[in-house]
């Protein structure tokens, strides 16, 4: 009963400390998980110190494993929106228009081979000019 207790008191101060500290990556957290899951079940399956420990072990690495491979993905999915979002930055061009009262209006266009799309859909064959914005989008 005493090996029991210490384990369940151990499992009990991590979980504690890492609730307070929190896990920065996947990485980590999988390896958290696994490591309390696999001391569970190594106790449950040899109920002796030894294959709780081992258990703990072995759940600590198949959860970092698993952990590392979500952040991996995480971080391709990031870099591929933020590689399209600079693609469509980079194709979009603004031309400030300016009305009839003096303020000042943008007109996101964007490229589409040599010429340019506005907002509305409408083509241009080169970049339109403020006259030719105005009289779609201005006043």
């Amino acid at each position: 009963m005493t090996k029991q207790l210490t384990i369940i008191l151990l499992v009990t101060a991590i979980g504690f400390g890492l609730f307070i500290t929190g896990c920065e990556n996947g990485a980590q957290t999988g390896s958290v998980i696994g490591t309390l899951a696999g001391a569970g079940i190594g106790q449950l399956a040899g109920r002796d110190t030894e294959s709780t420990l081992i258990g703990a072990a072995v759940g600590a690495g198949a959860g970092y494993i698993f952990g590392n491979e979500s952040d991996k993905k995480k971080t391709i999915a990031e870099t591929n929106a933020n590689i399209e979002a600079l693609r469509a930055e980079q194709n979009t061009t603004v031309v400030w228009v300016t009305n009839s009262n003096c303020s000042k209006i943008p007109v996101r266009l964007s490229r589409n081979g040599p010429g340019y799309i506005g907002p509305r859909g409408e083509q241009y064959s080169k970049l339109p000019t403020q006259d030719q914005l105005r009289v779609v989008y201005g006043f």
